[in-house]
């Protein structure tokens, strides 16, 4: 197996390359080169965002399947397009949650990967994409129109991996270490006063996830997460728990939202994911796991 991961230069993106390699595929990494490259895979120093510098970096590789790391733009997704039209017959697009922030709702069902029409998605590339500032602002939109252009217009086929909060590791984020800080300190965490539940999953899990994907041969959306739900509240108690320490709440009227506080539902229904084969581990698995790796 050949694959490109496009990205992937740190947290669950490396430890894709590394369960890839390990598992014997032939591995090609392609990112600016800020961070090296895991040992044992190419690696290829471009930016995604240069068409020509990313032709010129590729050469005349193929590859059996790209997992794209870093595509958050429709923009983006088209140059991906045209790029690797005869590179690969599989993409892997690492998608988001976010996708469906504006389906969401107080109270709302797990949403499943039929929730999101992809063919309703209007598509423009004329706004403005190369501002980070907008994209940062605009990211679940940027990652549905990503997926909407990929998944019409592109002449490969394409997967896109609907990834939920993930937790644990070497987490740049530093999400779960907020909670996991103030609430070891005994300092007040700051949440909705009726906040929504939402989907996690672990990092390594998440690779692994991707990895399984990359080498199987299903096509569209697919929801990534652990079974089961958690709204902040019930976070900040499995937190506590394993702190040995009460959590203090505020409504947030003093200081901004901690991280997963949520109006909206997030929750996924990954009962497509067990259909095709693989089995996310439920939370309280790998929960204790990822506040230990948060207090590192």
């Amino acid at each position: 197996m050949d694959v490109c991961v496009i990205g992937g230069s740190r947290y669950f993106g490396r430890r894709l390359i590394e369960d890839l390699r390990d598992a014997g595929a032939t591995v090609t990494v392609v990112n600016r080169g800020s961070t090296p490259a895991p040992w044992g895979v190419t690696h290829l120093r471009a930016d995604r965002d240069d068409e020509a510098a990313l032709r010129a970096a590729l050469g005349d590789r193929r590859f059996d399947t790209v997992v794209d790391q870093v595509c958050y733009t429709p923009v983006q997704a088209a140059l991906a397009a045209r790029v690797f039209a005869d590179r690969t017959p599989r993409y892997v697009l690492t998608s988001t949650v976010e996708v469906y922030a504006h389906l969401g709702r107080a109270g709302g069902p797990a949403l499943g990967e039929e929730a999101l029409d992809l063919s309703a998605e209007p598509v423009d590339l004329e706004l403005p994409w190369a501002d980070p500032a907008f994209q940062t602002g605009h990211y679940g939109q940027g990652k549905r129109q990503a997926e909407a252009l990929l998944t019409g217009q592109a002449p490969f086929d394409v997967v896109a991996v609907r990834t939920a909060h993930v937790l644990g590791g070497a987490d740049f984020t530093g999400r779960l270490a907020h909670y996991v800080e103030r609430i070891g300190r005994g300092l007040p965490v700051a949440v909705h006063p009726a906040p929504q539940s939402a989907s996690f999953v672990h990092q390594a899990e998440i690779a692994r996830f991707l990895a399984w994907v990359a080498t199987s041969a299903f096509t569209g959306p697919v929801n990534a997460s652990s079974p089961g739900t958690l709204d902040v509240r019930e976070l900040c108690a499995a937190i506590g728990r394993e702190l040995g320490t009460e959590p203090v709440l505020t409504a947030g009227a003093d200081e901004p939202l901690s991280p997963f506080s949520f109006d909206r539902c997030y929750a996924m229904d990954t009962g497509r994911a067990a259909r095709l084969g693989f089995r996310f581990s439920p939370i309280t698995d790998w929960l204790p796991r990822a506040v230990e790796e948060a207090r590192r």
